[in-house]
C-alpha cells in the first residue's frame, strides 16, 4: 500500500484498484507481460473496443479545418455507445465513484490522456461530486463525449452571430442543452459551430467522461476560451431587447473571461488497457 498525492493506491500482482482521499482519483499501474507475436496478431485482428475506437479515429479525423461526415460521426458514436468503464480500466465499485462525502474546498477535477496526435486526442475526465469544468469553447473542433460513470449536468450554447463582437464585448448565444445525463447513456457530439460548442460540466455525483477531440486543442490556433453568463441586470438596453426578442429562456449574453482561479485541473497517468499505434 502506498500514498500518492492524496490517493491511496492498492497495488498487488495482476490487479488494479483506485482508492481516494479528499475526492482525488488515481490509476495504479498493473504488471505488463510481454506478449508473443501470435497473441499480438490476434489482438490486431480482433481489437478490443478501445483499440477499435482508436483505429476508427485514425480514419475519421483528417486534421484541422475538416469536420467528420455524418456516416463517420455515426460510426464513432456506435463504438462509443458500446464502451463501458472496464474498457478503460474503470469500475463503479472503485471508491472514488462510491464516495458520498463532500470534499472540503473546491471539488477536484482530474484528467488522464490516453492518446494525442495532431489529428485527434482521447482523454478521460474525472469529476468529484459538485466539481465543475467551467463554460468553455472548442474552436474548430468536433468533440464526442461519452459519460462512463455518474450523473453529469451539461449546459451548452452555440453562438447566434457568426462574426465575433469587438474585443471584451459580450456575445449572444443560444442555449442548446441544459439537462442531467445519467450513465449509461448515448454519446454527445458537438461541432465547430453547432451542437453546443460552448459547454459546462457540473458533476451531480462522481463522474468519468471519455472525450474524443478532433483536432485537439492547440495554443497556437485552437486555444481554449472561458466564458460567464451575464445577468440581465448587467446588460445594456440594446442587449436586453435582443434577449427578449429571441426568447429569454434560450438566449444568453456570454462574456469571455480568464480561467477561473478555482478551476485547477490535475493530470494523472493512464494505466488502463493500452492501444497499439
Amino acid at each position: 500500500m502506498m500514498v500518492d498525492g492524496g490517493g491511496l493506491m492498492d497495488q498487488r500482482k495482476g490487479i488494479m484498484k483506485i482508492r481516494h482521499v479528499n475526492n482525488k482519483v488515481r490509476y495504479v499501474k498493473r504488471p505488463i507481460k510481454k506478449k508473443n507475436n501470435r497473441s499480438s496478431y490476434r489482438e490486431r485482428k480482433d481489437p478490443k473496443v478501445l483499440q477499435k475506437l482508436f483505429d476508427s479515429c485514425r480514419v475519421v479525423f483528417k486534421g484541422p479545418e475538416t469536420v467528420p461526415s455524418d456516416s463517420d460521426v455515426n460510426k464513432l458514436c456506435s463504438i462509443l455507445d458500446e464502451m463501458k468503464p472496464k474498457h478503460v480500466g474503470l469500475s463503479k465499485n472503485m471508491q472514488f465513484f462510491k464516495s458520498k462525502s463532500v470534499a472540503k474546498g473546491t471539488p477536484s477535477v482530474s484528467y488522464t490522456p490516453i492518446y494525442q496526435c495532431d489529428e485527434f486526442s482521447l482523454c478521460i475526465f474525472f469529476l468529484a461530486a459538485n466539481a465543475v469544468i467551467p463554460l468553455h469553447n472548442h474552436p474548430g473542433m468536433t468533440v464526442f463525449s461519452k459519460l462512463l460513470l455518474g450523473d453529469l449536468h451539461i449546459k451548452s450554447y452555440d453562438w447566434v452571430d457568426s462574426m465575433p463582437p469587438p474585443e471584451s464585448q459580450p456575445r449572444l448565444a443560444k442555449l442548446k442543452v441544459d439537462s442531467v445525463l445519467k450513465a449509461p447513456c448515448k454519446t454527445s457530439v458537438l461541432y465547430p459551430t453547432t451542437g453546443g460548442n460552448i459547454h459546462e460540466f457540473r458533476a451531480v455525483t462522481p463522474c468519468a467522461v471519455l472525450d474524443v477531440l478532433g483536432p485537439p486543442y492547440s495554443k497556437d490556433d485552437r486555444d481554449c476560451s472561458y466564458y460567464k453568463e451575464l445577468q440581465h441586470s448587467a446588460l445594456s438596453d440594446g442587449e436586453s431587447s435582443r434577449v427578449n426578442e429571441g426568447g429569454s429562456d434560450y438566449l444568453r449574453w456570454l462574456k469571455e473571461i480568464e480561467l477561473p482561479q478555482n478551476s485547477h485541473m490535475e493530470r494523472i497517468d493512464y494505466w488502463g488497457p493500452q492501444i497499439v499505434d
